[in-house]
């Protein structure tokens, strides 16, 4: 049976993080993947549960230091040899030893911006309004002391009446449904 129209999905609360984990994993055993874990503070066993995958934030983090330290040469290149070249005591005018502390300084400016700005763009941020706003416990729960698993509606495997019989085998707190 498909989704009924405006559903995120099925929201099940949780006491503890071994009962989360625990649904978790099963839930991926029984087919589901569209699936998101909520907790008030970081549980690596619900991230493994999820197969969390890897993310590309380290790869822009690189890309952005190679470019600041190419950028931080390329200026002080363009700068002391064709822009405003001045000949002092014999010196050349491409003093690579010179141009390493700014370009070090570029580098970690350019590598940590590109963290920051990635991170954001790559999690969606900022995203002001999200339908598990909508679901009465999810807003004071999540951030003290309860711990939620969510089977989005966009999932294949979903069905109303199935995933919220699946869901209440593992004997929730509740179960909600999330309307966008």
């Amino acid at each position: 049976m498909p989704p009924r129209e405006g559903i995120y999905g099925l929201l099940a609360e949780f006491n503890t993080p071994g009962e989360l984990v625990h649904a978790t994993e099963q839930a991926h055993q029984a087919g589901y993947r569209r699936m998101e874990c909520y907790t008030p503070y970081p549980v690596e066993e619900a991230a493994a549960a999820l197969r969390f995958h890897k993310t590309r934030v380290p790869l822009l983090c690189l890309l952005g230091g190679i470019i600041g330290l190419i950028t931080a040469f390329l200026m002080q290149t363009w700068i002391s040899v064709w822009s405003y070249p001045l000949n002092i005591a014999g010196r050349p005018l491409f003093s690579w030893p010179a141009f390493i502390i700014p370009a070090y300084e570029w580098t970690i400016l350019f590598a940590g911006l590109s963290t920051a700005f990635g991170m954001f763009a790559l999690n969606g941020l900022p995203q002001l309004y999200h339908p598990l706003f909508n679901a009465p416990n999810f807003r004071n729960g999540a951030t003290t002391d309860k711990f939620f698993l969510c089977l989005e509606a966009h999932d294949p495997r979903f069905s109303i009446i199935e995933a919220r019989s699946f869901l209440e085998r593992f004997a929730p707190i509740s179960v909600v449904e999330v309307k966008h």
